[in-house]
């Protein structure tokens, strides 16, 4: 079920009321059942991957937590490799099959090897996949006691509000909360379908109606040329914020309305004055988790300059390739990996061109303006459909032609 679906209209407002009419004791076990129907929607039987690592992840932990040195890390590696592993099969398998036929043609073995099986990839995997290896991760570092109750840790990883596009949570920020009783408050449900508003009108209005226009021209990108690909590459900057950012508010807004806190997730990203600032306003939920369990176990800031941009370079490609199974997804996260090695190198310089501005507003419009310059063009990447695409929409964005005002 999304949330922009007639489905939801009806969803949403019975969920919510029974959650208020139930005996407190009896509503995580209703907003787990809602959370399941929810997942369920899609597909029914997919249901049964979020059980099976729900499983895995639940004993996992325990094991953890009663263990000590290798047997300790053998039960986190079961529950990462499981998380892992899921994922890979249903979202990266066709990616690893063609390119895996690509390097074979390349070496003059003339054989193309087909899937073994087809499926859909399931929805939210990424987020759910993350959220839950968030948990195990966490009680291996000790920051947090195993949770005993099978159906509260099931609820952390399907709350229906955050289950198809996050925040991803810690559970230290939310499995507390389904312990708590939240009574009907008139201030809070209504600053929460306040934000559900904000973000259905983000969604529904501006990103959806942006979408027909980038869709039209990057659908169809060799009968255009100029300014249409121009404008089609600035309307795809704001839909893609908006169509995420406006999912992330009404996830938001939802769980305030029951009572629930969840992380911001994204925090006007387009006015950073730098690459290293617009990460740290989008997708938060996200950039924190790369931050804190890839970054730092891999030395972080703690080891000489050449490893600290390796790692930086490393996480920002893997970033990439968590958004999709594509090349051009790697290639979008390398360069804001490039980009955030590059701002760091040339710091003081920055410092100095950009004081030549005179510093105050003025230097930080066009500090900004350089910022989403490089955004915006990592975008393309990160809408076409593949990189003869890309290359094609950076040849031609601002090719002049009388023939590009009547595309439009």
């Amino acid at each position: 079920m999304l949330f922009n679906s007639f489905e939801f209209l009806l969803f949403f407002p019975i969920v919510t009321l029974l959650y208020f009419l139930l005996p407190y004791k009896h509503r995580w076990l209703w907003l787990l059942s809602a959370s399941c129907f929810f997942y369920a929607f899609f597909k029914w039987y997919y249901i049964f991957i979020l059980v099976f690592t729900i499983i895995i992840d639940y004993y996992a932990a325990f094991w953890i937590a009663r263990t000590s040195g290798a047997k300790k890390k053998w039960a986190l590696g079961l529950s990462l490799a499981a998380n892992i592993g899921v994922l890979g099969m249903f979202k990266y398998y066709y990616f690893i099959v063609d390119n895996f036929n690509a390097v074979i043609w390349k070496a003059g073995i003339h054989q193309h090897y087909e899937p073994l099986w087809h499926f859909l990839l399931p929805i939210g995997l990424s987020f759910h996949t993350f959220q839950a290896m968030s948990y195990t991760i966490e009680v291996y570092r000790g920051h947090q006691e195993v949770e005993k109750n099978f159906g509260i840790y099931a609820l952390y990883v399907m709350f229906y509000p955050q289950l198809v596009a996050g925040p991803i949570e810690r559970p230290q920020n939310v499995l507390h909360q389904f312990y708590e009783k939240f009574d009907f408050d008139y201030d809070r449900v209504k600053s929460g379908m306040r934000l559900m508003l904000w973000g259905f009108f983000k969604k529904v209005v501006i990103a959806d109606n942006l979408s027909v226009f980038v869709d039209k021209v990057y659908g169809d990108l060799p009968h255009y040329q100029g300014l249409p690909i121009l404008i089609a590459t600035l309307f795809y900057s704001f839909q893609i914020f908006c169509d995420f950012s406006g999912y992330s508010d009404i996830a938001l807004g939802t769980a305030r309305v029951m009572g629930f806190k969840l992380m911001k997730n994204f925090d006007r990203p387009y006015f950073s004055t730098s690459i290293s600032e617009f990460w740290r306003r989008w997708h938060i939920s996200l950039s924190t988790w790369f931050r804190d369990y890839l970054y730092i176990p891999l030395g972080g800031n703690r080891v000489g300059v050449f490893r600290k941009y390796f790692n930086l370079f490393i996480v920002f490609m893997v970033s990439g390739l968590w958004h999709g199974a594509s090349w051009n997804f790697v290639i979008w996260g390398s360069l804001h990996g490039i980009y955030l090695i590059f701002g760091q190198l040339t710091e003081s310089f920055q410092k100095k061109f950009f004081g030549l501005f005179g510093g105050g507003r003025f230097s930080r419009f066009i500090e900004g303006s350089f910022t989403v310059f490089l955004v915006i063009f990592a975008w393309i990447f990160f809408r076409a459909k593949n990189f003869a695409d890309a290359k094609y929409v950076i040849k031609n964005v601002f090719a002049t032609s009388s023939h590009s005002i009547s595309q439009l």
